[in-house]
């Protein structure tokens, strides 16, 4: 059986196409209990793609399969204080559950890299939770792993502090 060809594409936010595909990946990834275990609010839906478009250096990456999209990476440019050189930070990779196991992830994790090799970027980094093993296996076979300081693994961890809404 052949499978359809997964296309790869940078996200046009001002296309509604793109910027529907973009709020309703993230909404199943937001639901997903490796995401936040319920969907999006429905401020967030509507401020995603204009908040997007605000942020200088953001970009996002989605898959489709037959016009179908079926995964999205939102990347933000960075900088490596101690390599004094731009990076690429995946914030969210997802993948629709059905299309999982398939290559997608692999795939946009691909194209991030392409990226940021062509922006002359550094690294590229990314968090993922540590109970997620399904994508710590995924990344650490795409050569992710811990940092190194002073010639020695680091692990790094990510952690977060919320804020009050104003």
């Amino acid at each position: 059986m052949n499978r359809p060809p997964i296309r790869i594409h940078r996200a046009d936010l001002s296309e509604p196409a793109d910027a529907a595909a973009v709020v309703e990946l993230l909404d199943a990834y937001a639901a997903d209990p490796m995401g936040a275990g319920v969907p999006l609010p429905a401020a967030s839906r509507r401020e995603l793609v204009p908040g997007l478009r605000a942020v200088p250096g953001a970009t996002v990456l989605l898959a489709r399969v037959d016009e179908e999209p079926v995964g999205v990476a939102v990347c933000f440019t960075g900088f490596s204080t101690f390599r004094a050189r731009r990076l690429t930070n995946v914030h969210d990779l997802a993948v629709l559950a059905r299309w999982r196991g398939q290559g997608i992830g692999r795939r946009l994790l691909a194209a991030v890299q392409d990226l940021a090799r062509e922006r002359g970027h550094c690294k590229v980094t990314l968090e993922v939770r540590a109970d997620n093993a399904a994508a710590r296996a995924l990344y650490r076979s795409l050569g992710f792993g811990a940092g190194e300081s002073d010639g020695q693994a680091a692990q790094y961890l990510f952690l977060e502090k919320r804020l009050p809404d104003a």
